[in-house]
């Protein structure tokens, strides 16, 4: 401990820049270390199955092994973690609106662990989230570790959720672009130099020790003009489904819920999986392989299960199989998230764009109206479902073109991607990341006011040097209270703490020299309404809207049980405002 206080003493007679590059390599090289880790542990699990259990007969484990993972998950979680790992993108949006950018320090591996378990068996669920999620549990405690502040700690969480997408999928723009389109709402040009950093930290780790093949290999074709308006319709189609996508996962998510004993919520996802996975083979884990061979143009060889075997016989039917797998991942996405499963949405977002282009490209091929090269298809496909779902294009463009070699198809991947994009936001505001976080009105916008409001807690601004008055009380009692106060209104509570009115200064300053009215004057008779509650763990933008509502410059704070907390005014708000706004502007 006295090593650490030294070096951290003389760390911060660094300068502040300084700090941040030298810490960002930091991150980048514990976020590098983590994607290996994971992608490691993942192909150990599953190839281990895949070793011990090879007989023919045993075939039938695969239908099972998404339910064992998901099992395996939800205790380690219950019983280790001890806290709520899933959907990691949105815990690190939460952490950076309204946590001051803190994130525990035991989620720098729970999500690795979880998450490897979960999709090393099968489970229907993407790798990158957990790994976002532990790679800004890096870059935040690193950065408390260091003392840094929250604006600094929340770049150094921006550097470890860069790093950790550039290292998982070996793309350090894509890394980059993520943070700055879906995490950090308002970062300087200065900033951006420990992104990179980190980001290229993390690929030359993964570059190391993972081999410097891209994610995808492909066999596309080289782009046509002709192909334009095929590109566009792809663009559309995505952003409908990208909708679909959103909604239909969130929803499946909220019934499951619904199901109050955690092991029903299991043996419901668990057999849903196995019913899935019996019926549509190539929902079984991430689903990498298949989008392999689709972009090398082998449809054919993507396993199609006991439907998928006798649909293959006919052109037509094996493209009806293809696109009851693009509506049902979702499906198998949710119930594996729901029923204990930790894994993120980046990956099956992929998937289903690899599919959703596929379908396309065939649809065109099958009615003889145009010559589609397919594999071209498939991979622009996953851009434009991506900067759907995501509601990022920027990343959805560079990580395809970074994790697929594809920048010859740059051209499409930015028109589709831009169409579906602006397909989606026609109806659908938020991002699957961002909708139940903005629902709770805790979403951070690059509208630096919201933002700022956002950051705001009322439960921090709550002033308590307010005299209170016993409502059974009367005139002389106030006297006293006026005489040591340096307020000039007054709570009234009764004997249980609960609020009941407001006496002001000005409605009794000309009887308070009147002894003779100390006793006769009740309380009751002298207390007025307040204009509004403030509740302590109220939104400050609705705290806001009564301020702006009632014209009052004091609110009274209670509980949830009515109790009396305090006052909150304008001039603290205000006062607090300016602090933060100087937390978050540019430099």
């Amino acid at each position: 401990m006295k090593l650490f206080s030294r070096i951290r003493k003389g760390f911060s007679a660094i300068p502040e820049r300084t700090q941040l590059v030298l810490l960002s390599f930091v991150v980048g090289l514990g976020c590098g270390f983590a994607a290996v880790l994971l992608k490691t542990l993942i192909s150990w699990i599953s190839h281990g199955l895949t070793f011990w259990f090879s007989k023919p007969s045993d075939a039938y484990l695969y239908l099972i092994y998404p339910g064992v993972g998901m099992l395996l998950s939800f205790l380690f979680v219950r019983y280790v973690a001890k806290s709520d790992i899933s959907h990691g993108v949105t815990k690190v949006l939460f952490a950076i609106s309204r946590n001051e950018s803190r994130i525990e320090p035991r989620n720098t591996w729970t999500s690795i662990v979880a998450s490897s378990v979960t999709i090393g068996f099968g489970g229907s669920v993407g790798a990158e989230a957990p790994i976002v999620y532990t790679g800004a549990a890096i870059g935040s405690n690193i950065a408390r570790s260091m003392g840094m502040s929250y604006k600094n700690m929340t770049i150094l969480l921006g550097c470890g959720a860069a790093g950790a997408v550039a290292g998982i999928f070996k793309a350090p723009l894509a890394g980059i672009l993520f943070t700055l389109e879906i995490l950090l709402f308002n970062i300087s040009m200065s900033s951006i130099l420990p992104l990179l950093i980190s980001s290229i930290t993390a690929t030359v780790i993964s570059y190391i020790f993972l081999g410097d093949a891209v994610t995808f290999t492909k066999t596309t074709e080289t782009f046509l003009l002709g192909n334009i308006p095929y590109y566009i319709i792809l663009g559309i189609f995505c952003g409908i489904m990208s909708l679909y996508f959103i909604r239909t996962t969130l929803r499946v998510e909220d019934k499951m819920r619904r199901i109050r004993k955690p092991i029903n919520r299991w043996l419901v996802g668990a057999i849903a999986m196995g019913v899935l996975v019996f019926l549509f083979p190539p929902l079984y884990g991430e689903g990498y392989g298949s989008l392999t061979l689709m972009l090398n143009n082998n449809p054919f060889d993507v396993a199609g299960g006991i439907i998928g075997e006798r649909l293959f016989t006919n052109k037509w039917l094996t493209l009806l199989f293809f696109v009851a797998i693009l509506l049902v991942k979702v499906y198998a996405t949710a119930f594996t998230n729901a029923g204990g499963g930790v894994g993120g949405t980046f990956g099956p977002t992929l998937f289903t764009g690899g599919i959703a282009g596929f379908v396309i490209g065939r649809f065109i091929n099958l009615t003889g109206i145009h010559v589609i090269p397919e594999a071209n298809f498939v991979l622009v496909g996953m851009g434009g479902m991506m900067a759907g779902v995501m509601q990022a294009p920027m990343t959805a463009i560079f990580l395809i073109a970074e994790i697929t070699g594809g920048y010859d198809l740059l051209i499409p991947l930015i028109l589709t991607s831009a169409i579906s994009f602006a397909t989606i936001r026609l109806v659908e505001q938020y991002s699957i990341y961002t909708k139940r976080i903005a629902q709770q009105g805790d979403l951070l916008t690059h509208d630096s006011d919201r933002a700022v409001l956002t950051l705001l807690k009322t439960s921090d601004l709550i002033e308590t040097n307010f005299s209170t008055i016993d409502i059974d009380g009367n005139l002389g009692d106030l006297v006293k209270a006026i005489a040591t106060s340096s307020r000039n209104i007054f709570p009234v509570v009764d004997s249980s703490n609960q609020f009941q009115g407001i006496v002001f200064l000005d409605d009794v300053r000309s009887m308070m020299f009147d002894r003779s009215q100390y006793e006769s004057v009740q309380i009751r008779s002298l207390m007025k309404d307040a204009p509004a509650f403030v509740y302590d763990d109220e939104k400050m933008e609705s705290v806001m809207d009564k301020f702006e509502l009632t014209q009052a410059w004091n609110l009274p704070v209670l509980d949830e049980n009515n109790k009396y907390l305090g006052f909150v005014s304008k001039s603290k708000i205000f006062s607090s405002y300016r602090e933060q706004l100087q937390q978050v502007s540019h430099d």
